[in-house]
């Protein structure tokens, strides 16, 4: 009995330690990256900081909206596709009216797009993934379309006015500041952890599992309209190619800081903040390197690889809702 007892305490032991370094593995790596990368770039990652991070703004508040979807044990590979629309409707909308206006139109178009996906995926039962990869090629096609005589340009006002490290560096806090509170603070984040985690006991333990994965949809949705506006202000336009591979950079991202694909109560906000930084900052060091398309998605693609591996719980997986 005494052996049994030791033998507990010790699987559990390993089990804290465990969970404790694969905590404090991405935040390790991030710092591990920045150092390398600096020392290869001979310094040019901190004296171009500003260059480094321009990607990071509309990619972390993205990785914000799938975080909550994620969170509850299912999958979006149509955000770039959503960020694309709301971009051209922002666009559009700003030529003849405010610009706050044409913000809102683009959180409205997204949000609207992830309804599509929340209602194919809780009301027709569809799996998160098939149904949103068919609007990814669905709206990808409505975008080459819309853009296809020429890029879609908004008014000159969203560069000039808006095209500034303040204001895009402001709009990414407020939007990280708000998921963190509502997600660690309030019930919002403890359904959605108890929903990955296992639905069935979430649903009976009284939580409207049905209506909480339509409305977190459509609140990502929303989420990657504002995004949109982060993004376009810098081109002024959208371009066919508008939101390409945003998805996959999403999902690197999150995995990179730590997300477990399977989701549930392992989840932790600070999964968003670290795999976004690490995410940009690997991106940027590599292209400073001068590395090829290629080359730079090999190399990306090993080490998701192995963060896969690593925050995988083989013993709770399961396929994606």
């Amino acid at each position: 009995m005494e052996k049994a007892v030791k033998a507990d305490k010790t699987e559990r032991k390993s089990f804290a330690q465990s969970s404790a370094f694969r905590a404090v593995l991405p935040v390790i790596g991030l710092v591990l990256v920045f150092i390398i990368f600096n020392i290869l770039t001979g310094g040019r990652m901190i004296t171009n900081l500003s260059l480094t991070i321009s990607s990071l703004y509309s990619l972390m508040i993205a990785c914000t909206g799938v975080f909550f979807i994620m969170t509850m044990g299912g999958l979006d590979f149509s955000q770039g596709s959503i960020l694309g629309i709301a971009g051209i409707v922002i666009c559009t909308v700003s030529n003849f009216a405010p610009i706050a206006v044409a913000i809102l139109a683009g959180i409205a178009a997204g949000a609207a797009i992830g309804a599509i996906n929340g209602f194919f995926y809780v009301n027709r039962k569809i799996k998160s993934f098939i149904v949103t990869i068919c609007t990814m090629f669905l709206f990808r096609g409505i975008i080459k379309y819309l853009t296809s005589n020429a890029p879609v340009a908004g008014s000159a006002a969203l560069q000039l006015n808006y095209d500034t490290i303040p204001v895009k560096l402001t709009c990414m806090v407020i939007i990280v500041a708000l998921g963190f509170f509502f997600f660690e603070f309030t019930r919002f984040g403890t359904d959605l952890k108890a929903i990955g985690a296992g639905e069935k006991a979430a649903r009976f333990a009284g939580i409207r599992t049905d209506r909480m994965k339509f409305w977190v949809y459509v609140l990502s949705g929303a989420i990657t309209g504002f995004a949109a506006f982060v993004s376009i202000v810098h081109a002024g336009s959208v371009t066919s190619s508008g939101g390409n591979q945003l998805e996959t950079q999403i999902l690197i991202a999150l995995v990179l800081g730590g997300m477990p694909i399977s989701g549930g109560a392992k989840v932790r906000f600070e999964n968003v903040i670290v795999g976004a930084l690490l995410y940009t900052i690997l991106q940027s060091g590599l292209q400073m390197l001068g590395m090829s398309t290629q080359t730079m998605q090999m190399i990306e693609s090993v080490i998701f690889l192995v963060f896969v591996l690593i925050f995988a719980d083989r013993q709770s997986i399961q396929v994606i809702k």
